[in-house]
């Protein structure tokens, strides 16, 4: 195999600095096109949406009135959808959370085991799902349900006694509503 025998120009050559002013000007015309482009494309943006505009207007005037009232009713009654939907929304976020929790926590004792609580916003009413250790102990966590002030009545909607454990657990389903704080 042969050696090649490559030349590179020396450092002392002017070529280097010809070839950096060559790219240094390449690079000053390219960004000075593609400001004019940026420019330009900001200018045909403006002018196609002002046509646009333009020509909804237009239409909206030669339109029957009809068919834009029944645009117009849709719109509102999707409007309204929306304002239900948020509506339902903030009466999420301003239910007295601390207050279920509070008065839930203090009405359990180391008898019950709460697994879920669901509360229903329109009706004000909350169902809770647990386990109690026995029949006496849920029987007194419902009254303790009662007797705390946000909740007004508790009702045992369901329970069933677990007869694979041998503890004999009380499993229960219990509705109770809440005063609306003032």
């Amino acid at each position: 195999m042969h050696r090649l025998r490559l030349k590179f120009p020396d450092s002392g050559q002017q070529s280097t600095h010809v070839d950096l002013t060559l790219l240094l000007i390449g690079l000053l015309a390219l960004s000075g096109v593609l400001y004019q482009f940026n420019q330009l494309t900001e200018e045909v943006n403006y002018w196609n949406t002002r046509v646009e505009r333009l020509e909804k207007l237009q239409q909206q005037k030669t339109a029957p009135r009809t068919r834009s009232n029944s645009r117009n009713r849709e719109i509102s009654q999707e409007i309204r959808k929306e304002i239900v939907k948020a509506n339902t929304v903030l009466h999420e976020i301003n239910l007295p959370w601390e207050d279920l929790f509070d008065a839930v926590e203090n009405a359990a004792s180391d008898e019950i085991a709460l697994l879920s609580l669901q509360p229903n916003i329109t009706e004000r009413i909350l169902r809770i799902n647990g386990e109690a250790k026995d029949m006496p102990a849920l029987l007194d966590f419902i009254e303790a349900l009662e007797r705390e002030i946000i909740f007004d009545k508790a009702h045992l909607l369901s329970h069933k006694i677990k007869l694979d454990n041998p503890h004999r657990p009380v499993i229960f389903l219990l509705t109770t509503s809440w005063i609306e704080a003032s």
